[in-house]
């Protein structure tokens, strides 16, 4: 038991310490649509494979396309044919990784290494190629250090732009946008404290602009119908107010006013922030919340890796 007791907490302090050393990058994984590279029926578990490859790296990815991306290659080195029945295809192949600039078309980093595949048809022998693809080795730490200190040279370079760029568009009133660009310098950034300064100021800004439209809105919805059906109106919008936010305690006023007409009928309460709770870490995960969302629907860039030199599969 005792033996017991000690790798569990082994395990434990081990999945703490990996938690710990995964940090945000804003990379994304990109597998092309062109089929050159690969056949088709593999863009879905390519892409998971490479996302499995940051997260086992410590690197927490985003889930958009972005400038920054991890991307992979493929070139057939021998392929022979194994009589059946069922006839099978055994493939030998190099893959090759790239983490690269998607805008500026540059590449930060690559590795390569070969694989073998077997299966019934081109496809099938691909996918179980890729399911042997190595995740963890002295060379792919290597590579996703190189391509990481690029990007974080990027920022380092670029970020009192970046949040320059945020703050005018804060200004005005952007405020899904500005945070999205305030939220993507990553910590390793020399400018991230400052970045999250405008972040967090640009956020408060937002907030408050959500709270006065949806105080506004939920007044509209009691006064045209001061019953259960208009408090029920009114709350879907007071429940979008944050504590934080400018306009909480008008917001609290009107849901007193409602409750007091409709008691028991009214079955909500205001938002609160619980005891003990980090509330800068809270709002600096919500700011970033807010810019992933905007990211994610911005329509996507038209990425191609054609610089790469792919060859034909």
């Amino acid at each position: 038991m005792k033996k017991l007791f000690t790798i569990c907490i082994a395990a434990l302090m081990s999945a703490t310490m990996l938690a710990v050393e995964t940090q945000y990058l804003p990379i994304s994984v990109y597998a092309a649509d062109d089929q050159e590279s690969f056949p088709a029926g593999a863009k879905a578990m390519i892409e998971n494979k490479l996302t499995q490859l940051l997260t086992k790296n410590g690197i927490a990815g985003i889930d958009y396309m972005g400038q920054f991306v991890l991307t992979i290659t493929t070139t057939p080195i021998d392929k022979d044919v194994i009589p059946g029945p069922p006839s099978k295809i055994a493939e030998k192949m190099e893959m090759n990784l790239y983490i690269i600039d998607a805008y500026a078309k540059t590449i930060f980093s690559s590795t390569s290494f070969t694989v073998r595949g077997l299966g019934e048809t081109e496809t099938k022998c691909y996918l179980n190629a890729i399911s042997h693809m190595p995740l963890q080795t002295p060379a792919i730490a290597k590579f996703i250090a190189e391509g990481k200190n690029k990007i974080i040279e990027y920022y380092d370079h670029e970020g009192e732009q970046l949040i320059k760029k945020a703050m005018y568009l804060a200004g005005q009133k952007q405020y899904e946008e500005a945070l999205f660009w305030a939220t993507l310098i990553p910590q390793q950034s020399k400018h991230y404290d400052a970045a999250i300064s405008a972040g967090l100021e640009i956020y408060q800004k937002y907030i408050d602009n959500q709270c006065a439209i949806n105080l506004a809105a939920a007044r509209q919805a009691w006064a045209a119908e001061q019953n259960a059906m208009g408090a029920a109106a009114a709350g879907e919008y007071l429940a979008n107010i944050l504590p934080d936010a400018g306009c909480y305690g008008e917001a609290m006023e009107l849901y007193k006013e409602i409750k007091g007409k409709v008691l028991a009928d009214w079955q909500f309460e205001m938002s609160q922030y619980g005891d003990g709770i980090d509330l800068e870490k809270l709002r600096i995960d919500q700011a970033r919340q807010v810019g992933v969302a905007y990211g994610e629907h911005q329509p996507q860039q038209n990425t191609s890796i054609e610089f790469l030199r792919t060859p034909t599969y």
